[in-house]
């Protein structure tokens, strides 16, 4: 096993390892940010929320806003 100073040295290597490893990966909040911000695609026309599918947006209309007329391209949902 080693001891001092050595010891050192090799964790210090192995942790710039994992952390060159980790970033190849892609798992920084950066890209997950990018990622999440893609995939919401459908803007509600009252509150400006943001939704990933069709579905979810009609249900948030129909909760949230209950008393407005459905979107036209919500209808046959």
């Amino acid at each position: 096993m080693a001891r001092g100073h050595q010891k050192l040295q090799s964790q210090a290597k192995t942790q710039e390892k994992a952390a060159k490893a980790k970033k190849a990966q892609g798992h920084n909040a950066n890209e997950q940010k990018k990622a999440a911000q893609k995939a919401l695609v459908h803007i509600c026309t009252v509150c400006k929320a943001q939704m990933p599918d069709p579905k979810t947006y009609k249900q948030h209309f129909e909760n949230k806003h209950p008393k407005s007329e459905l979107p036209a391209d919500l209808k046959d949902v």
